[in-house]
Formats: C-alpha cells, sequence, structure tokens
C-alpha cells in the first residue's frame, strides 16, 4: 500500500488518465489508492488550464513545508472513513446521469444530521468553492432533491434532503415513461407500424408502457375507477363509432364528469385498454385496434377473409 502523500509519478499519471477521461474509481483501484484520494488530489489541484502533475507537485511541497509550521490535528479514523463513503457515494450516483459536484454535495446532504448543512458545511466538508455549492444546490433544487430552510436566528440558510425524495423521482420517472409510451403512438400514426421506424417505435412504447404501469400502473387507480374505465371501452367498442361525452353519459346513465375521469384514466393507462387504443377528435371518442398488434400481411388476410364471407349483391 503507498504511503499517505501522492508521489510526482503518480500525479503524472493521474494527469495522463484524466486526459483519457478514466474515471475516479478506476484511477484509485490502478493506484490501490482511496477514490477520495484521487477526487481531493483533482479538485484541489485544478485551474483553469487542468489538472498539471508538476503544479501539484508544488503545491503539495508548499503544503507539506506550512504543515511542519502549523500542525493541525489529523481527522479521526472514523470521520476518514465517513468522507470516504461519501466521496464513493458520489461517484456511483455521477454514473446514474447526476452531475459530479452535485452528486458530492447530495451524498453529503443525505449523510448529514436532520438539520441538514449550510454552504459553509459543504464548502469546509468538500473543499470546493462557494460557487460551487451555489450551483451545485441549484441543480439539485431544479430535480426537487434537495429543499432550504433558514437557520433559526441567523442570517444563513440549511440545505436538506426532502424526506419524500424518492416518491418524488418516482413519480417523476413515471410520467416520464408514460408520456414517452404516449409520443410513441403518435409516430406509428405518422410513420405507419409496418415501416422500420413504426416497428421500432412500436417495440419502445411496448417496453415504456409496461414500465410505467409496473411503476405506477393501474395500482394509482381505485376498484371503481378501474371498472368505470372498463365499461366506457365496452361502451365504446359496442357504440362502434365515434361517441361524444354526452351520448356515452346519457345511455351509461352517469352524469358527464364521471365519463370524463374514466375517459382520461383510459388516457393516462393505455394498458387498460390494450389491445385496444383510445382516439379523440372533434369532441369525440372511439376504441380502434393498436396498430402494432398485427401486421400489414395479417391485417390484408383478415380483410380478405371477411371479403369472402361477404353476402353478394342481390340480383334485381
Amino acid at each position: 500500500m503507498p504511503g499517505s502523500r501522492l508521489t510526482h509519478e503518480e500525479r503524472q499519471r493521474i494527469a495522463l488518465w484524466l486526459a483519457e477521461g478514466v474515471g475516479y474509481a478506476e484511477m484509485g483501484r490502478r493506484l490501490n489508492r482511496p477514490t477520495s484520494t484521487i477526487s481531493r488530489e483533482v479538485a484541489r489541484n485544478s485551474r483553469s488550464g487542468g489538472y498539471l502533475a508538476d503544479r501539484a507537485q508544488q503545491a503539495a511541497a508548499t503544503r507539506a513545508r506550512r504543515r511542519r509550521t502549523t500542525q493541525p490535528e489529523p481527522p479521526s479514523s472514523a470521520d476518514e472513513r465517513e468522507r470516504e463513503f461519501v466521496e464513493e457515494f458520489a461517484v456511483l450516483l455521477s454514473g446514474t446521469g447526476l452531475q459530479r459536484m452535485a452528486s458530492r454535495v447530495f451524498a453529503s446532504l443525505l449523510t448529514a444530521d436532520a438539520d441538514g448543512l449550510t454552504a459553509a458545511d459543504l464548502v469546509k466538508r468538500l473543499r470546493i468553492s462557494p460557487a460551487s455549492v451555489s450551483k451545485s444546490i441549484g441543480y439539485l433544487e431544479t430535480m426537487e432533491l434537495v429543499g432550504r430552510t433558514s437557520d433559526s436566528g441567523r442570517r444563513r440558510e440549511r440545505y436538506t434532503v426532502h424526506e419524500d425524495v424518492w416518491l418524488r423521482a418516482w413519480q417523476a420517472d413515471t410520467s416520464a415513461h408514460a408520456d414517452v409510451a404516449k409520443a410513441t403512438r403518435r409516430g406509428l400514426e405518422l410513420f405507419g407500424a409496418d415501416t422500420p421506424a413504426g416497428v421500432r417505435l412500436a417495440q419502445m412504447g411496448r417496453f415504456f408502457a409496461r414500465l410505467s404501469e409496473q411503476m405506477h400502473g393501474s395500482s394509482s387507480l381505485t376498484d371503481a375507477a378501474v371498472r368505470d374505465a372498463l365499461t366506457v371501452i365496452a361502451a365504446l367498442v359496442h357504440g362502434a363509432r365515434a361517441l361524444t361525452l354526452d351520448e356515452l353519459a346519457t345511455p351509461l346513465g352517469w352524469p358527464r364528469e364521471r365519463v370524463a375521469e374514466a375517459l382520461d384514466a383510459i388516457d393516462r393507462h393505455p394498458a387498460l385498454a390494450d389491445p385496444l387504443m383510445l382516439r379523440a377528435g372533434s369532441g369525440a371518442y372511439t376504441m380502434e385496434p393498436r396498430p402494432d398488434r398485427l401486421t400489414a400481411a395479417q391485417r390484408d388476410a383478415l380483410q380478405a377473409r371477411l371479403e369472402q364471407h361477404q353476402p353478394s349483391a342481390s340480383r334485381p
């Protein structure tokens, strides 16, 4: 295991790997160093020209001279383990698409006490600039992952992780999946189900529809809402033509609002109607077969069979 201080040769390797796009965790494995050591080294010694090994070595030597005159109390092993966990967890979070610096800030807040941390706390813990903290907090707030409260008795704010952060993330993903599935259905109509684009869109739509239903799906609907939706589907199929809200509400004996809620449930949860799909136009609604459930050859064969069984025209 190398000593606690990075050597000039190790810093040269880090500079080379940074240029090649190697991640901090991989650098740590190659050097047999903690990931936090690499991330701190890069964050501490990166300037406008990037990370330079010679400059980092000189800076390390300067800091070593200063330590000989003022030797601070070293962090406890528990503090160091906590810091390493935060850095390693931040690397994993950045792998999910979260910005690297925002990942470090979020991991720190996630492991903080109930009252959260101030900007000054984050600067000290992560050894980053106040501007980096401000930018990361703003980014995390737009994703509704963190919130801010006033620090009682002081003119500063504290940042905390929302208690329902994972529910918010779940709901955001579910909504996005449903929107993608809905967009693919529009694409099917535009490009046609039998074109290469249509085939790909159909596959994508089925995947995201299943994902949305599994994550949110009809479990968000009451049994009564599901029954109403199925009843409206049956009514539209039985009607065999486009029907308005009033034309549905009157024979069903329902208020218009109840019919509208059922139609909205069908639109938001298309799996309820599969293999049919709801189509709306000019204030009227119909149920039609999904264009991706049958191939063109299958549709042509069915149409030919139907025409064969049509009765001959009556002779005069």
